[in-house]
């Protein structure tokens, strides 16, 4: 892909406007050209070697992106991980990756600092952006050559999903023997799926952490491609809009939530901002209500996408106007994706019959779980895949879903794996048996609630609540926190200890369609 790939482009062009971050500054593609050079230079001084791991604790800054364009174009693995998970959660990541090279941010030193006490990483593969006592400079990363670095071969990132363990798990795709230019080149014409072209004057805007998969895939895609790249540190309603307008942006990809905020802006506030140069916004990762995508599409136009995915691939899309005429569908699969229904016995299903949704996307397996074998085979049936939905494809090929994974919960667009939360709660000795669950939340879609039985002699009530918050609050990020805890005598569980949570859940629910 001559005229693709962020390296090539950077070279041709070195004065296109690159990146702007937060704060405003701007980079131009020469300059990030040069620092992403320096970053796999000085990563190949260190001895890294192709399939070997970076890790990154980083906020929305030049410094990801460098290492992305570093790490990518010498055979590495970039695992970027999610700033808000504590001390343990991010030593884990660390130590499960095997990652030879961890770097992260000031704003992030005590996280950091409580993630070495259980790490054994050699000091020298510590570097930190600004200043951390026992890390090294990220400039010192840096090679001072910023030619193209010798022995170019592509790598990837590998970003951890949690699974129905609540262990989080790398998905980890296989590295070839391809130039980078072109594999990021072929990667990049994602977007022309969507309809979005190479370079055009297209400036995309990415409002959520570049640790998620989609802010990243998207964000770099569009690098690739030749885009400008705006990046927001902290998203914003109105912030949104006045940087559509200062940048012209064309492109984005945003969650509902996000639709929500920005129409709950006033309607004065909402009339100042110009959005005519809107052309392509992208969502998924979570239920979008058909009332809040009508009002997205009645005020910026037909430029709302919509696509089913996830970490471990895809997927589908529905352009705008297809979406009106079947509205709540996800869409078609994609020219390069496959996509059936099955039932629990492996049957497919006939049009307009629920069952899992499976995808495939080639001839073969297309990700692993990384140390997961077993996870990785239980996910697949022969090529295709599954992380649990459920849904039907109806006569005219459009897949809609009925429900979510059974237990996931989507907060905001973001994924809670009440597993990963159920075990917290089950280590304090007051706690007999515990479940957690998502419940109406008009603004997230959802929230956490947790359902305790306590242990035996233990007297329910708000006392114990407080007590078992404050220990969750230690073990678990704030957004995996339940809002509420209630307390039940005995939770509703078979005699092979199977426990029906949606007795639990669905009277929450009651009266309540959940938005698909």
């Amino acid at each position: 892909m001559a005229d693709l790939g962020f390296w090539a482009i950077a070279a041709d062009d070195p004065g296109l406007l690159a990146l702007v971050e937060a704060d405003g500054r701007e980079t131009k593609a020469g300059d990030l050209l040069a620092a992403g050079n320096q970053v796999a230079r000085g990563l190949q001084a260190m001895g890294l070697q192709k399939g070997d791991v970076v890790a990154a604790l980083l906020p929305n800054r030049r410094e990801m992106v460098e290492l992305n364009l570093g790490a990518t174009q010498i055979g590495l693995y970039l695992t970027p991980i999610n700033y808000h998970l504590t001390g343990p959660e991010v030593a884990y990541i660390v130590e499960n990756s095997e990652a030879k090279i961890f770097v992260t941010d000031e704003r992030y030193a005590d996280v950091a600092r409580k993630a070495l006490e259980e790490l054994s990483i050699d000091p020298k593969a510590l570097f930190a952006v600004g200043n951390i006592d026992g890390f090294r400079s990220f400039d010192e990363l840096k090679d001072p050559s910023t030619d193209l670095p010798e022995n170019r071969t592509a790598g990837a990132t590998m970003h951890y999903t949690s699974g129905t363990t609540g262990k989080p798990k790398g998905v980890r795709r296989a590295l070839g023997d391809v130039d980078p230019d072109t594999a990021f080149g072929m990667a990049s014409l994602l977007l022309s799926l969507f309809g979005i072209q190479p370079k055009e004057g297209n400036v995309h805007l990415v409002p959520a952490p570049l640790y998620h998969t989609a802010a990243m895939t998207f964000g770099m895609n569009s690098l690739h491609m030749g885009h400008t790249v705006v990046l927001m540190d902290k998203w914003g309603a109105e912030e949104t809009l006045r940087l559509g307008e200062r940048y012209k942006c064309t492109t984005s990809h945003m969650v509902p939530t996000m639709f929500h905020r920005m129409l709950a802006l006033p309607e004065e506030t909402r009339n100042k901002y110009d959005v005519s140069s809107w052309t392509h916004v992208i969502h998924a990762a979570a239920p979008c209500p058909v009332e809040i995508k009508q009002k997205m599409l009645a005020w910026w136009g037909p430029t709302i996408y919509e696509y089913y995915a996830a970490t471990e691939g895809g997927g589908t899309l529905v352009t705008p106007e297809e979406w009106v005429k079947k509205p709540g569908t996800v869409g078609k699969p994609w020219p390069i994706s496959e996509v059936k229904i099955f039932d629990d016995e492996g049957n497919e299903m006939p049009p307009n019959e629920v069952g899992t949704v499976w995808m495939s996307m080639g001839a073969d397996r297309s990700f692993e779980y990384y140390k997961d074998k077993k996870k990785t085979d239980d996910t697949f049936r022969e090529n295709f895949f599954t992380v649990g939905d459920a849904g039907y494809i109806d006569e005219d090929g459009f897949l809609f879903l009925v429900d979510r994974k059974s237990d996931m919960i989507i907060s905001g667009g973001v994924n809670i794996y009440p597993a990963e939360i159920e075990s917290v709660l089950l280590t304090h000795p007051k706690v007999g048996d515990a479940a957690v669950f998502g419940i109406p939340h008009d603004d997230w879609g959802e929230e956490v609630k947790a359902v305790v039985e306590p242990a035996e002699g233990i007297a329910p009530g708000a006392e114990l609540a407080d007590e078992l918050m404050a220990f969750a609050t230690e073990r678990l990020a704030k957004y995996k926190l339940p809002k509420t805890i209630d307390f039940v005598p005995e939770l509703p569980r078979d005699p092979n200890g199977k426990l029906y949570k949606r007795k639990l859940r669905d009277p929450y629910w009651e009266g309540r369609e959940k938005a698909i």
